[in-house]
């Protein structure tokens, strides 16, 4: 049986098969967790990313994680937040929805995710923690494969977030 665990820390140091990367629709790197992980990784990973040719809103590409503790970085692009009127929770959704497919046709067992869309793409945190975790146990349900789930905060908020509506459904 899968589970899902809350973790506050560094999610370029967390020894599971796979992260994922709240990357920018080009992958080439940015700030955040983007810029964190690509500095980790090193610069085999920009050169895995240009190939690739981007990521559109919702979708999710892999690569290898190069001089990470993870064997892959799963990239999915999360919306910017217009005021949720414009299909934001469809497309967060379909981020960790597609990440955690991508994961299992990769054979990946551990993947850990960043609170995708909630720093510079503005995405209310408590209705981000929702939808995601709302995506997880949906994907998880139904998984043929059971794949071991790291909710890796930064923030001190989004985990304490996190744990509230874990602990609400326990």
């Amino acid at each position: 049986m899968a589970r899902i665990d809350v973790v506050e820390g560094d999610i370029t140091r967390l020894r599971v098969d796979a992260i994922v990367n709240a990357a920018n629709r080009s992958l080439l790197g940015g700030g955040g967790v983007d810029g964190a992980i690509h500095r980790a990784a090193g610069p085999q990973l920009l050169a895995a990313c240009r190939p690739l040719g981007g990521c559109p809103t919702g979708e999710a590409r892999i690569t290898p994680g190069f001089r990470l503790p993870a064997r892959h970085v799963i990239h999915t692009v999360g919306p910017v937040w217009h005021g949720g009127d414009q299909g934001e929770d469809a497309l967060l959704g379909a981020c960790y929805r597609n990440s955690m497919q991508l994961a299992a046709e990769n054979g990946v067992e551990s993947i850990a995710f960043p609170a995708i869309s909630c720093g510079v793409y503005g995405y209310p945190p408590q209705r981000a923690c929702e939808v995601a975790l709302g995506a997880l146990q949906d994907w998880l349900r139904t998984a043929a494969q059971p794949i071991n789930v790291v909710l890796c905060c930064f923030s001190a908020e989004i985990a304490a977030i996190y744990r509230r509506l874990l602990d609400a459904q326990a």
